[in-house]
């Protein structure tokens, strides 16, 4: 079977950044429902269209089509006051946005007397990935997956 619009697609894959250095070594595959629904980076998906069950291909995916550029808007100094004595450099926390909206991630990246270094930007921002994808699997999807837009593992979901 061919991928195509409303596939459930698992795929084994492996990230490296463009000098060959492990990002993600996929140790779980990758399912994901084809056809637009966000489950997948666009331009792996536009690659995935058409093949089939065994096929294997790399993609160099830049900034753009991945976690997006870095953005020095994003880092923060913020008063050493505001955080727990826990805190260390490398340690992340969510905090919602002003309008409600989604959790922003911030990484703390430096911890001075009086002030925190947070950026907001994500892990790989501004880094080039390179994909290395084989199709294990592919299937029709049932019409409750296709209606929610996104893989139920075997045995149902649960939505939280």
């Amino acid at each position: 079977m061919q991928i195509g619009k409303d596939s459930v697609v698992t795929l084994n894959y492996r990230v490296t950044d463009v000098e060959g250095n492990l990002i993600d070594e996929g140790q779980e595959p990758l399912v994901y429902l084809h056809g637009g629904y966000g489950g997948i980076f666009g331009k792996i998906e536009e690659i995935l269209q058409g093949k089939a069950t065994g096929e294997h291909f790399d993609v160099k995916l830049e900034p753009d089509d991945a976690f997006g550029e870095y953005d020095a808007e994003l880092v923060m100094i913020e008063p050493r006051n505001l955080f727990p004595d826990t805190i260390e450099v490398g340690m992340q926390f969510e905090r919602a946005t002003e309008e409600g909206e989604d959790d922003e991630l911030f990484t703390i990246t430096d911890i001075a007397e009086d002030k925190v270094v947070v950026d907001g930007n994500h892990p790989l921002a501004g880094i080039a990935l390179m994909f290395s994808c084989t199709v294990a699997d592919v299937r029709a999807a049932s019409a409750e997956e296709i209606s929610h837009g996104h893989v139920h593992a075997p045995g149902g979901h649960h939505h939280h």
